[in-house]
């Protein structure tokens, strides 16, 4: 909360509002050109005021006191552009506050913006003036700091405080809470994950690999996003798949098949039929691809003995 009046002056400043809070400053008892109140606010405090709304306006219109010079505010005419000196950023239409009749650029010199504070006509207007004007120099110290939003999110000054835009992926008033996915427990599969936020966590991501005669279906990489959503589907590992064998001709075949039919480890074993012989492996093993060449059944040659009469001594006959 703001307070309700000028609490104290320091030196040549007054500043209005609680400790801790955006305060505004301006210079009590001296009066400087455009530039030189620029330094006099980037010296003692953050940098001149740089107008965000209407409330501000009426808040600033209604706590400073009136000063018949008026005071300058961080608003300066930039290579054509009004711009906010502070930020950089251009002044838009939607938020221009110009007095009456103004800008006006008299005599092409008047590059500076004051604020009309507690004038009878048209108070908390803008007035462009030369730049080498005397006025009041009108600051603000900001209530951001290098830790503030926990730097997960933007810190955005407020009048008397400030709020955090968190980032993507972040949430609370200080931006102190993390996004969480659900947590990923894939079967069957080599998963390694890494938590710059804690475990499966806004950014956890997780790898995943497959064992040896194992091929993955899905993502190879996956990211918890700001919608605690995982970027895929959990990846799976299926064996990999060989091609059908067949039993040879005048033979058989006999397979196991450890994680599917013809699949990494399964195992053929070939056999022939009575009367023929397995010419090459009597098994093939899949292990990735299958080992060795398909065998095949030959017909076996058979020897045949005979047995003839062979007489020692010859037939003889008589008459």
């Amino acid at each position: 909360m703001l307070g309700r009046g000028w609490h104290h002056c320091l030196g040549l400043c007054c500043l209005l509002c609680s400790v801790g809070a955006w305060t505004y400053h301006y210079s009590d008892k001296g009066d400087y050109m455009w530039e030189q109140a620029r330094n006099y606010c980037q010296t003692f405090f953050t940098d001149m005021v740089a107008i965000q709304n209407q409330e501000e306006i009426q808040y600033l219109n209604r706590s400073l006191p009136y000063h018949k010079s008026y005071y300058w505010i961080g608003l300066r005419k930039l290579d054509g552009v009004w711009t906010w000196v502070g930020t950089r950023k251009a002044l838009t239409k939607e938020a221009e506050n110009w007095a009456q009749g103004e800008p006006n650029n008299r005599r092409s010199n008047q590059d500076c913006v004051e604020i009309y504070i507690r004038r009878p006509q048209q108070a908390g207007k803008w007035n462009d003036e030369p730049c080498t004007r005397r006025k009041k120099a009108l600051c603000y110290l900001a209530s951001c700091q290098p830790f503030s939003c926990s730097q997960r999110g933007e810190c955005v000054e407020t009048i008397g405080s400030y709020r955090c835009e968190c980032y993507p992926g972040f949430h609370g008033p200080e931006c102190e809470h993390v996004v969480q996915c659900a947590k990923l427990e894939p079967q069957g599969v080599s998963m390694y994950c890494s938590h710059p936020y804690g475990d499966f966590s806004y950014n956890s991501t997780c790898e995943f690999g497959c064992h040896e005669g194992f091929e993955r279906r899905g993502a190879a990489v996956l990211r918890c996003l700001p919608s605690q959503e995982w970027s895929a589907n959990t990846p799976t590992c299926t064996a990999i798949t060989c091609p059908v064998l067949s039993a040879p001709a005048q033979g058989e075949m006999h397979c196991s098949h450890l994680h599917g039919e013809f699949t990494f480890g399964s195992t053929c074993a070939f056999s022939c039929q009575k009367g023929f012989a397995l010419v090459g492996l009597q098994s093939r093993e899949s292990t990735g691809s299958w080992t060795g060449n398909t065998p095949h059944c030959e017909g076996r040659v058979l020897s045949m003995g005979c047995s003839l009469e062979d007489p020692l001594d010859p037939v003889v006959s008589t008459v």
